[in-house]
């Protein structure tokens, strides 16, 4: 199973600023990608767990309304859109991932 910490660096990857535990939103830094657990994903067998996979919620915030890098998250393995919307004249697209 991956780390958080190998998380961060796939999603420095796509986009320059990444956050985990971000700053006030007057210091942050645009366009960006804030993530955080939300869950995670237990199979059972035999009265026992054997496949674990922690989930992530993944936030592409961006003030360009045409940004790829929605679509780069989308790309990523066990990734899928939740919403979108907009606050603050800043576009947020939000998803959800399994790593």
């Amino acid at each position: 199973m991956a780390s958080r910490l190998d998380l961060q660096t796939l999603l420095e990857g796509i986009a320059p600023n990444v956050y985990f535990q971000p700053p006030p939103n007057d210091q942050m830094q645009y366009p960006c990608i804030l993530y955080h657990r939300d869950n995670s994903w237990v199979a059972h067998a035999d009265n026992s767990p054997y496949a674990h996979r922690k989930r992530y919620l993944v936030t592409v915030i961006d003030r360009n309304p045409d940004s790829e890098l929605p679509d780069l998250v989308e790309a990523l393995p066990y990734c899928a859109i939740d919403r979108t919307f907009i606050a603050d004249s800043l576009n947020h697209y939000v998803f959800t991932l399994f790593f």
